[in-house]
């Protein structure tokens, strides 16, 4: 028998690999811990998103209550592969198989930085 971990990420929130050069300066010089965290903001790469936003189903037409209505959600702007800018202090730090995580809420996210690839 096989079984298979996988994180799987609630509601409004995100999953980012923090960005590991955070500590050098752009010319190259390593700040100490302390330094680091002073900052506000922190940077990082979307690993994975939450569903997004719940809000309820109401095409059904059934009270609000019942047991098989089922929310749907608008979804994040973050996508996996974004860069992410975002407030430290809301990130949850978390160990996942010997790898650092951050889960950031969305709304934490001051902005991304999206990679695509255009032919000419």
């Amino acid at each position: 028998m096989i079984t298979k971990k996988e994180i799987i990420i609630v509601g409004p929130r995100v999953l980012i690999s923090p960005d590991e050069t955070e500590g050098r300066t752009p010319s190259g010089l390593y700040l100490p811990p302390t330094v680091k965290e002073k900052e506000e903001v922190g940077g990082g790469l979307v690993i994975k998103t939450g569903p997004g936003y719940p809000v309820p189903d109401t095409t059904q037409g059934s009270e609000p209550w019942a047991e098989s209505q089922r929310p749907l959600y608008i979804p994040l702007q973050a996508r996996e592969g974004d860069y992410a800018i975002f407030l430290k202090k809301d990130a949850v730090e978390i160990e996942y198989e010997d790898k650092k995580y951050l889960i950031v809420p969305h709304s934490s996210i001051l902005a991304l930085i999206r990679t695509s690839i255009e032919e000419d």
